[in-house]
Order: C-alpha cells, then structure tokens, then sequence
C-alpha cells in the first residue's frame, strides 16, 4: 500500500511538491477540532514540524528541515519516499484528487488552443476543481528541480 500523508499547517509548501511526486498528501492551512486525529486514524502518516506533536501521534514523522530540499531528502532518507517517476503529475496540486484524461471537447475549452494541438494526448484535468494540467514549461522546471534535488 502506499504511503499517504497529512500535512501540518506548516508544510503547506511540502504537502505541493508531494502531491506532484504522486503522493496522496492532505494538507490544510488551519486544522479544527480532532481533524488530524481522525485523518491519522484512517491510515495517514502525519508530517510535522513541531516538536510538541510528536507526543500526541505514534505514526509522526518529525520534519527538522525549514528547507523544502531538506524535507524532501529527510523524508527520502526515513524510507518514506521511493523514487517512481511514473507517479509524477498524476495529482491535482490543489485537491489532491488523481487527475483524469478528460473528453477532447471537455479538455479543449479549460486550455488555450496551440496547447490542445500540441499536448492533445497528455492533457490531464482534476474532475473535482476541473483544472487543467498538461506537459509545458512549469513541468519540466518542476522536474529539473526534483533531479537537482536528487529524485
């Protein structure tokens, strides 16, 4: 099974980069009431920074970096990453919920058109947000960004 995530308030930037590696990771900016208990309890691995946490969650991973290259390299080297690029972009950044290859009219109105034409087959969109993601020019900075950091 693969691992899933609950993100801290504070790791808002990580729980992104994450997702964009293909992780399943909930991430709110302000969590009420028993939120995290309950997300912990249905099978989540909770990521935080704060020292504090670590007494209240057995499944914590306490993330020491304030560096999001650290956090992700101290994740790595915890085990609790693997390195499978065929996971990469198949989450919406903002929902977190698998991105799907939408119909060729559905797809053509969310995109400008020399991206349809160009992208056609790699287009992907969030059936939740219905945002459109495809393989341009703030991928590839993503994935060079990953390779330099040693993904």
């Amino acid at each position: 099974m693969e691992p899933r995530f609950v993100a801290d308030a504070m790791l808002g930037r990580l729980a992104k980069w994450l997702r964009v590696m293909g992780y399943d990771t909930h991430y709110q900016s302000y969590y009420g009431g028993n939120t995290v208990k309950r997300l912990v309890l249905d099978g989540r691995r909770l990521l935080s920074r704060r020292k504090d946490t670590v007494r209240l969650y057995r499944h914590i991973l306490l993330i020491r970096s304030d560096r999001l290259e650290g956090q992700l390299q101290e994740m790595r080297d915890q085990g609790a990453l693997s390195l499978d690029k065929s996971r990469w972009f198949t989450l919406c950044l903002r929902c977190n919920v698998p991105l799907e290859t939408p119909a060729d009219a559905e797809g053509r109105e969310n995109i400008p058109d020399y991206v349809f034409y160009e992208s056609g087959a790699e287009i992907r969109s969030c059936p939740s947000c219905r945002r459109s993601f495809w393989a341009g020019s703030h991928r590839q900075r993503m994935v060079k960004q990953l390779e330099e950091w040693g993904f």
